[in-house]
Protein backbone atom coordinates (compact mmCIF):
# COMPACT_ATOMS: atom_id res chain seq x y z
CA UNK A 1 0.00 0.00 0.00
CA UNK A 2 1.55 3.76 -0.90
CA UNK A 3 1.50 5.91 1.47
CA UNK A 4 0.95 8.90 0.63
CA UNK A 5 3.16 12.47 2.60
CA UNK A 6 2.05 15.77 1.94
CA UNK A 7 4.24 18.40 3.09
CA UNK A 8 2.89 21.86 2.87
CA UNK A 9 5.70 24.72 3.24
CA UNK A 10 6.73 28.53 3.14
CA UNK A 11 9.78 29.50 2.69
CA UNK A 12 11.87 31.22 5.56
CA UNK A 13 12.67 34.96 5.54
CA UNK A 14 15.52 36.09 2.94
CA UNK A 15 15.37 32.62 1.04
CA UNK A 16 14.67 33.90 -2.78
CA UNK A 17 11.97 31.99 -4.57
CA UNK A 18 14.10 31.33 -7.65
CA UNK A 19 16.80 30.06 -5.18
CA UNK A 20 14.49 27.66 -3.81
CA UNK A 21 13.07 26.82 -7.24
CA UNK A 22 16.39 26.15 -8.87
CA UNK A 23 17.09 23.89 -5.70
CA UNK A 24 14.15 21.50 -6.13
CA UNK A 25 14.48 21.28 -9.80
CA UNK A 26 17.80 20.33 -9.79
CA UNK A 27 18.71 18.46 -5.97
CA UNK A 28 15.24 17.58 -4.35
CA UNK A 29 13.22 16.42 -7.09
CA UNK A 30 15.88 14.32 -8.75
CA UNK A 31 17.29 12.86 -5.62
CA UNK A 32 13.90 11.78 -4.41
CA UNK A 33 12.59 10.80 -7.50
CA UNK A 34 15.94 8.18 -7.39
CA UNK A 35 15.07 6.83 -4.09
CA UNK A 36 14.76 2.84 -4.06
CA UNK A 37 10.92 3.47 -1.68
CA UNK A 38 9.49 5.87 -3.57
CA UNK A 39 6.93 5.62 -6.29
CA UNK A 40 6.35 9.51 -6.87
CA UNK A 41 7.29 12.72 -5.80
CA UNK A 42 6.15 16.41 -6.55
CA UNK A 43 6.39 19.95 -5.81
CA UNK A 44 3.68 22.60 -6.37
CA UNK A 45 3.42 26.18 -5.53
CA UNK A 46 0.53 27.87 -4.82
CA UNK A 47 -0.94 30.23 -6.57
CA UNK A 48 -4.38 31.01 -5.76
CA UNK A 49 -7.57 29.97 -3.07
CA UNK A 50 -10.63 29.15 -5.06
CA UNK A 51 -13.10 31.43 -4.84
CA UNK A 52 -11.33 34.17 -2.70
CA UNK A 53 -8.87 36.56 -2.72
CA UNK A 54 -7.07 36.19 0.15
CA UNK A 55 -3.25 34.66 -0.74
CA UNK A 56 -2.97 30.59 0.50
CA UNK A 57 -1.60 30.02 3.73
CA UNK A 58 1.04 27.79 2.14
CA UNK A 59 3.60 29.16 -0.36
CA UNK A 60 4.28 25.26 -1.90
CA UNK A 61 3.01 21.99 -1.44
CA UNK A 62 4.88 18.41 -2.00
CA UNK A 63 3.20 15.63 -2.37
CA UNK A 64 5.31 12.17 -1.74
CA UNK A 65 4.26 9.28 -2.63
CA UNK A 66 6.39 6.12 -0.77
CA UNK A 67 6.02 2.85 -2.04
CA UNK A 68 7.56 1.22 1.55
CA UNK A 69 7.84 2.77 4.20
CA UNK A 70 10.65 0.80 5.88
CA UNK A 71 12.90 1.36 3.04
CA UNK A 72 11.78 4.81 3.03
CA UNK A 73 13.04 5.03 6.55
CA UNK A 74 16.25 3.59 5.21
CA UNK A 75 16.47 5.52 1.91
CA UNK A 76 16.07 9.41 4.42
CA UNK A 77 18.79 8.10 6.34
CA UNK A 78 21.54 7.92 4.04
CA UNK A 79 24.23 10.55 4.11
CA UNK A 80 22.99 12.03 0.73
CA UNK A 81 19.65 12.21 1.75
CA UNK A 82 20.65 14.25 5.06
CA UNK A 83 22.34 16.65 3.23
CA UNK A 84 19.28 17.44 1.19
CA UNK A 85 16.97 17.16 4.29
CA UNK A 86 19.66 19.84 6.06
CA UNK A 87 19.28 22.07 3.28
CA UNK A 88 15.87 22.19 2.73
CA UNK A 89 15.13 22.83 6.51
CA UNK A 90 17.44 25.92 5.84
CA UNK A 91 14.90 27.06 3.58
CA UNK A 92 11.59 25.81 4.47
CA UNK A 93 9.06 25.82 7.60
CA UNK A 94 7.25 22.80 6.78
CA UNK A 95 4.67 20.23 7.74
CA UNK A 96 4.79 16.55 6.81
CA UNK A 97 1.52 15.20 7.37
CA UNK A 98 0.96 11.29 6.82
CA UNK A 99 -2.38 10.64 4.66
CA UNK A 100 -5.23 7.47 4.07
CA UNK A 101 -6.29 7.35 1.35
CA UNK A 102 -10.21 7.02 2.00
CA UNK A 103 -11.61 6.18 -1.35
Amino acid sequence: MVTRIIALFNLKPGVDRADYERWARTVDLPTVKSLASIQDFSVHRSVALLGSDAAPPYQYVEVIDVADMEQFGRDIATDVMQTVAGQFQGMADVAFILTDNLG
